[in-house]
Order: structure tokens, then sequence, then C-alpha cells
């Protein structure tokens, strides 16, 4: 029996998972990757450690399972999207740190191509809006800021890569450097229409087309690697959130999941035709599969579980993220208590960099427990907000909402997110459907899977959190959190600006 390994390139950590043909998981390997903050609203990476980290949990995972690389059907990766490496051509060796997706050093730069007017432009043929949160403006820095990067892009020496396309090479030796299409409309450099890198926003960002990758469908042989002792063939990538669509079998126009990881991602399928949002959305690509091109609104929100880590890692209020759902049950509320994790400023449907984490509510008896509450419910309401634009965009009312990811494990977060946005919530028994999807993109690509319909039979639903809150008592909490948000827009901005 073969498998499909699906490497997980995560923000937090790099992971490796096999998947046999009912779509379970036989083996998973993981380890941490270290994030460094050395800046105000700075996120940087190691490109190396990304790269050796990835190769090591797979070469674990091929252990554990006693399984060698002739016991791979393919590979399909799934990646933490917009982060940007640039490294040497020869080499091999990154220029400096990968700029996480997170990093909000561009903010000033991307202010500065709004009032250039671009940004009609820039919406039109790339879906996204101008926002530091894309790759275009780290790229544009790193050959600015980098002594001799731009003259070494311009001749051709250096090569710019979202993550998978950094993962793609290495795990060529070099011979292939491409990117998918989900990821590749994540650069805001990439035209969403003609499925190719656009001359006029190189042109204007001053990007040169020599360092950027081949686009490839998501689905498709797009490489091999004999890196695990047998020639295996790279034949699906996905943004990780894209993936996570795939994977929930979202196939169908107006299906919708939410990824609760890092951060949180709401994406709804629309089609074959892009929908331009007027509600602070994304439009984007979801994936491209037998010369097809199926299109996403996508809401982004920076901070989720990343808000549990900060609770647990910086101020010490719990041991462990598990920790958080007990003490969240603990109380009977959060005591009027909100927390707005805009640590890295807010993304949909505010798109505010300058917006700061703020806490606000408190009284003499506010706990940690009631803190703890209010970090998980955040991430609900967050989630509520983004939900509300792209079902006004998209003009579809959804009937159940799809979940994913390390915290919908939460049970007291999946009944409340289930309560405030008044529709059934539905965990799928496999919850590492960032993964599977990339291992059934792969899959379909060399027939381990024949079609969508052999796929959609190996979800099995592990439980579905129905709404029990009051419409009187949803409109209170999402009044008070809006109020909360005021509190925390604007606070890191320029003097002039605030």
């Amino acid at each position: 029996m073969k498998y499909m390994m699906a490497i997980d390139a995560g923000t937090t950590s790099a992971r490796c998972i096999l998947f046999d043909h009912s779509g379970q998981v036989h083996t998973m390997a993981q380890r941490e990757i270290a994030v460094s903050f050395p800046k105000e609203g700075w996120v940087e990476q190691d490109a190396r450690e990304i790269w050796e980290t990835q190769l090591a949990v797979c070469r674990d995972a091929l252990e554990r399972a006693n399984l060698t690389g002739a016991d791979i059907a393919a590979i399909g990766i799934a990646n933490q999207r917009e982060t940007t490496v640039v490294w040497d051509r020869r080499t091999g060796e990154p220029i400096g740190p990968a700029i996480v997706w997170q990093c909000r050093r561009t903010a000033q730069r991307a202010d500065a191509l709004k009032q250039r007017g671009l940004e009609p432009m820039i919406r039109q043929k790339t879906g996204l809006i101008i926002d530091a949160y894309f790759s275009a403006t780290k790229l544009q820095w790193m050959l600015e800021q980098v002594e001799g990067a731009r003259e070494r892009a311009e001749r051709g020496e250096l090569l710019f890569g979202t993550v998978e396309t950094w993962l793609i090479w290495n795990l060529t030796g070099g011979a292939v450097h491409c990117t998918e299409y989900s990821n590749a409309a994540r650069t805001m450099l990439f035209n969403i229409h003609t499925l190719d890198w656009d001359e006029d926003i190189l042109r204007e960002l001053n990007i040169p087309r020599a360092m950027l990758p081949r686009p490839v469908p998501s689905s498709g042989v797009m490489a091999e690697t004999n890196l695990f002792g047998a020639r295996i063939p790279i034949a699906g990538a996905a943004g990780d959130q894209q993936a996570a669509l795939f994977g929930q079998n979202c196939f169908a126009p107006g299906e919708a999941k939410n990824t609760y990881g890092t951060g949180c991602f709401l994406l709804m399928n629309t089609g074959d035709q892009p929908v331009e949002s007027k509600n602070g959305l994304l439009t984007t690509i979801a994936w491209g599969i037998d010369g097809t091109v199926s299109y996403a609104l996508e809401g982004s929100v920076f901070v989720a579980g990343a808000a549990i880590q900060w609770l647990r890692d910086e101020l010490g209020l719990i041991r462990t993220s598990a920790e958080s759902e007990t003490l969240a049950c603990s109380v009977e509320s959060t005591g009027g208590v909100y927390l707005v994790p805009a640590f890295v400023g807010l993304g949909a449907p505010y798109w505010d960099p300058y917006a700061r984490g703020t806490l606000v509510g408190m009284t003499r008896g506010t706990g940690r427990a009631h803190i703890v509450r209010a970090a998980l419910e955040s991430l609900a309401y967050q989630t509520a907000d983004v939900l509300t634009a792209m079902q006004n965009d998209a003009g579809i009312a959804l009937q159940s909402l799809k979940v994913d990811g390390g915290a919908s494990r939460n049970n007291f977060l999946m009944q409340f997110q289930g309560d405030v946005i008044g529709v059934p919530i539905v965990r799928p028994q496999c919850v590492e459907t960032t993964a599977l999807g990339a291992a059934y993109l792969a899959g379909l690509a060399v027939r381990y899977w024949t079609d969508t319909g052999e796929i959609r039979r190996n979800t099995t639903i592990d439980r579905t959190f129905l709404p029990e809150m009051t419409a009187e008592k949803r409109l209170s909490l999402l009044t008070d959190w809006h109020r909360a948000v005021q509190c925390a827009g604007g606070w890191a901005a320029p003097q002039k600006e605030k």
C-alpha cells in the first residue's frame, strides 16, 4: 500500500503527515520553528531553518511509519502564505531572514502606494487590497534594504519565492523554481485573470521579473525529489488556507470553511468567476485543476491561535493551549472583558495596520479565567465580522460553517462560535484538513484518488455545534465587541494621522 505525503509548512511548526487512501492520518511528525520579533511590528524567520526542519520532519514521519520513499505515491505541499524568501540562485543561501506574513515593517510603504493612486489597478488585477500583509512590499523592502540585492536581482542572481517555492527548490536541489497559483495570488504581483505576473505592477514596484518563479496549477506533477531514497513526484501545492478549503470538500460555490491556526481564515468558494468584494474582503484564487481555476472570497484574521500562545508564553496565564478551555468554562462569562488581539494590526474587514492589542472592560474582580475566556471569544468575534462581510458580498446566507485547525478542537470555542454567528458549526473527524487538502491535490494528479466525488466519500463528521444563544444576547455581545475594536483602532499610527 502506498501513502500520500503532505508537507504542512506552518508559521510556528513544520509538519509531515502521511495519509492513507481513506484520507486517514497514518503517521505524523512535527517540530516547532522559531519566530523572531527584532523590532516593533517586525516578524521574521530563518529560511534555512524552515527548510531544514521541514526536511527533518519528513524523514521523521517515514522512520516512525517504517516506510521509505518507495512507499510514497506523491507529495503535496501546504504552506504559510505571503512569507517572503529571497536567495542566491547559485549557492541557495538566503540573503536575509524570511519576512513573515504577519510582519508590518512595510505598512508605510503600502500607504505610499495607495497615495500614488495604485489601489484600484492593483485590486482589479490581483483581487487584493494594498497592504503590508502581502509579499510585494516585503520583496521591495528586501531589494532596497539588503546591500547589493537589487543589482544582483536584475542580473538574475537572486530568486524570490513564497514558502512552497523555497521548499520545492530545495527538494529538487535547485532544479525547479516554480510557484503554485493560489500562492502566487497572495504576492500582490500576480494577475488572477491572466494567471501570470503582471507587468504593470512589476514596473510600478520596480520588481525584476527575472527573480520570479514560474506559475503552475495547484494539482499536477510540478517536480520530482529523490531525497527520500526514491523518486517521488511533487504533484500538488496550495497556500494553507486554500488547501484547507479543498480538504474540507468545499468544491461548490457557496461552501465555506474557517481555519483556526496562528491566524484565522474564512474562505468561501465562488466558482469559476472571481467575486469583487465591497466589504473589505479579498478576491483570490482557490486552486487550479485540469485547466480550470476556482476562485474564493477570503477574510483574514491575523491573530487567532497566536493569542492563545501569547497567554501561555508571554503572560503565563496558562501552561498549555488545552488549558484555555477548562479556564474559560470555569466562569459564566468574561465579566464584560473584551480582548482585541490586534498585535500586528487588524485584517479583514478593518484593514488597520496601526491597530494594536487592547484589553477593555476590566474591574477589580477580573481574574485570569476572564481574560483567557475573552481571548478565546475574540477568535469567534473576529470570524463573525468576516462572515457578515462575506455573506453581503456573495449574496449567500451560510447554512453551516466547516471548521478545522488546532483551535477547532476547543469545544467551548466552537459552541461560542456557533452562538455568535447563528449557524451550525461542523467539525470533521480529521481536523488536519490543511495537510489533507494538499494530499488530495497531489493525489488527484497521480490518480491516487480518481475525482472529487471519491474524496467526498472519505469525509466523516466528528461533531456539529448548534447555536443556542438568543438573537438579543448575540446582538448585545457583538455591539460591545465593536466598541472594543474602536478602542484598538489606529493606536500605532504616525502622530499626524491619529
